[in-house]
């Protein structure tokens, strides 16, 4: 199966997506929030530096709920109106952002 290359729009959403859960870490180490979240310190480092564009949702879900950080505010964070104006809304777009 070939994977079809990120788009401009992709790669930045996945750096929101990164920052938002960066910031809503803290002073917490990544270790912590890692171990919390059930996944290695080198992927969180990884999403979090937008290495990791797409993550798969369970794994954002875990890093946010370790967080403390809502997916609607999660989803508020990451979606920005140069996205919608690019002709990437709705529901479908939406939930590839964090999945």
């Amino acid at each position: 199966m070939v994977r079809v290359p990120l788009s401009e729009a992709e790669r930045a959403r996945g750096e929101r997506l990164g920052a938002a859960l960066r910031a809503a870490r803290g002073p917490r180490s990544m270790v912590d929030v890692a171990a919390e979240a059930g996944i290695s310190v080198e992927t969180l480092r990884k999403i979090e530096t937008g290495r990791i564009p797409t993550p798969a949702f369970f794994t954002v879900t875990a890093v946010a709920e370790a967080v403390g950080l809502g997916l609607d505010e999660l989803v508020s964070a990451v979606d920005s109106p140069v996205d919608d104006a690019a002709g990437a809304a709705g529901p479908a777009h939406r939930c590839r952002a964090v999945s």
